[in-house]
């Protein structure tokens, strides 16, 4: 299994951004074999994690049209800075405490 962790400074979100990050979102999900997708902003920075069965699914969902626009506009319009790491998780651990 392998994740995707994208950090960014936001620099303005909009309702064009919500909808494009709610449709990127499900693409991954229904198309692409993302197995998670969670997203989560606190003042003006954003965390995503999505998670993955290989390499291949991060290459061909990277590479999608809409995904690539999206990357345009957030260089250009929704975001300061961001960083993106690709990881193999090693181990997994879970637990409830209910």
């Amino acid at each position: 299994m392998f994740a995707v962790i994208f950090k960014a400074e936001v620099l303005h979100f909009d309702d064009d951004y919500a909808q494009t990050a709610a449709r990127l979102r499900e693409l991954a999900l229904t198309e692409y074999g993302c197995v998670d997708f969670i997203s989560l902003t606190e003042g003006q920075y954003e965390i995503t994690i999505s998670y993955w069965q290989n390499e291949e699914q991060i290459l061909r969902w990277k590479n999608n049209v809409e995904h690539t626009k999206a990357q345009e506009l957030g260089r250009t319009k929704w975001y300061k800075s961001w960083h993106v790491q690709v990881v193999e998780v090693m181990r997994e651990y879970n637990g409830w405490n209910g």
